[in-house]
């Protein structure tokens, strides 16, 4: 047989290359490129990336140490008629009581509120105190009503003890009625338990004389029917009872109410 022709040589080679471009690519060679796009690097995965967590503002509370040292020095200041809260007045403020012994009230209620307030600076909770010494003079008790709003307080604790006849024992917690607003109305009423319980479990009986279980209800005192914020007035004991007062004359009595008052307070605090 004669050799192929050149012609024909070419037009199967034409065809050799037709179908190798056609051909399934051979195992373990790299898959065509159909397209620039197939060349782009993957995107890679994305996540929901939660929002930061929003920051808890402190707890605000204020102390309220009855009643000052320098009041007895400025009797014209703590005798002025200031408002009431009920449409009266009352006088500024006053010197307080004490015990048989000269222990006074303004000294107690001082160095109490500074025990309560370490315990719960030391839980991260913002104590504003009312005063800042226990040699001043008031301040009166409307600015001491006030002073829950002013300090955008979640609870205000006004801290007494008591002077009644020297029969009488124990404490109690008071709080405004019949109330004037609703801070008064309800949430005072569960700060003023909450203490009372506290006080209980801490050992200190209730009163024998005033109020019911420990509570007491009052319409009589400014500060409390001045306050917009949720307020009660702890009178821790009798200051005029021997054995109250010998409690109340000690450190380790004070340190006693102050964990108790504390405890109190980050209860109510926590609900």
């Amino acid at each position: 047989m004669s050799a192929p022709s050149r012609s024909a040589l070419l037009v199967l080679a034409a065809a050799v290359l037709a179908a190798c471009s056609t051909a399934a690519p051979v195992s373990g060679s790299p898959t065509p490129v159909s397209s620039p796009a197939a060349l782009a690097s993957p995107s890679p995965a994305t996540h929901d990336t939660p929002p930061p967590p929003v920051p808890v503002p402190p707890r605000v509370v204020v102390l309220d140490p009855g009643h000052n040292g320098g009041n007895s020095r400025d009797r014209a200041t703590v005798t002025a008629p200031v408002p009431d809260g009920r449409g009266g007045t009352k006088p500024c403020n006053t010197t307080g009581t004490q015990t048989d012994s000269g222990y006074t009230e303004h000294a107690f209620t001082w160095d109490l509120a500074q025990r309560v307030r370490d315990k719960l600076t030391a839980k991260g909770i913002t104590v504003v105190m009312t005063r800042d010494s226990d040699t001043g003079v008031g301040p009166c008790v409307d600015a001491r009503g006030a002073a829950g709003e002013k300090a955008d307080a979640d609870a205000v604790v006004s801290l007494h003890a008591d002077g009644s006849a020297p029969a009488n024992t124990g404490f109690h917690v008071a709080y405004a009625d019949p109330p004037l607003n609703p801070a008064q109305a309800g949430p005072a009423h569960v700060l003023s338990a909450d203490l009372r319980d506290a006080l209980r479990t801490g050992g200190f009986p209730v009163s024998d004389y005033i109020g019911r279980d420990g509570l007491s209800p009052r319409r009589d005192l400014a500060g409390l029917n001045l306050s917009t914020r949720p307020t009660a007035l702890v009178e821790c004991a009798n200051m005029r009872n021997a054995g109250e007062a010998a409690l109340l004359s000690s450190a380790d009595g004070r340190e006693r109410y102050a964990t108790a008052i504390a405890a109190g307070i980050q209860t109510y605090l926590a609900r």
